[in-house]
């Protein structure tokens, strides 16, 4: 029995300092996002800390019950960098939807970003609909994107301007979007095409809690 609780005693530490962590963090983060303009629903988690640029004459919007890794021990996949989320530009919107987790993930929006409801992003996403060097003259117009309810973008995922992703899709670790993919999915690849279809699946909120 000794045995088992000496085993037990380094998991036991960890859970307790994430737990103080996610407290301390959380604070902080709710007063960041009282500085720079940014609704943050109730029930949101922070473990590290998430960073919030809102340009003056935007939005960001952040449902209830969110998830942020930040911290280099958030995420035992590995967090290269903390959670950003940006507006670049005045009327610039980015609007998250409800219980989403997020991992190192950069949000970086000139015009418009919208992620649904339970959407997991693996560690060190990018999501952005600009090509953010707009002096150069060959970039392209900025190009809203919409990430649909209960899509799962795996590790180092990238989705780029002008993409809508479908519900329930899921994209494999590394790839990168250039394209539009539907719903009930699995895509990956560079750029990222369809593997295959999901077939019969229901995912809701219901379901999921």
């Amino acid at each position: 029995m000794r045995q088992i609780d000496r085993d037990s005693l380094p998991h036991l530490v960890n859970v307790s300092c994430r737990i103080a962590r996610v407290k301390w963090f959380k604070f902080w983060t709710k007063l960041a996002a009282y500085w720079w303009g940014v609704n943050l629903g109730p029930g949101c988690q922070c473990d590290g800390f998430p960073k919030f640029r809102r340009h003056p004459g935007s939005q960001i919007t952040v449902g209830e019950g969110c998830i942020f890794n930040s911290s280099p021990v958030s995420n035992l996949m590995g967090v290269d960098r903390p959670c950003i989320m940006s507006t670049l530009r005045e009327g610039a919107q980015i609007h998250i939807g409800s219980n989403c987790g997020f991992s190192g993930t950069v949000i970086g929006c000139a015009t418009r970003i919208i992620v649904g409801d339970n959407v997991r992003c693996g560690a060190n996403t990018l999501i952005t609909d600009t090509d953010w060097h707009t002096d150069d003259p060959r970039t392209g117009p900025d190009a809203p994107v919409m990430i649909g309810n209960n899509v799962w973008l795996g590790a180092g995922v990238t989705v780029l301007k002008g993409v809508t992703i479908g519900e329930n899709t899921l994209v494999a670790a590394g790839s990168l979007a250039t394209h539009s993919l539907p719903a009930n999915v699995v895509a990956g690849g560079i750029p990222a095409k369809i593997i295959r279809e999901i077939n019969g699946l229901r995912l809701n909120s219901e379901q999921q809690d």
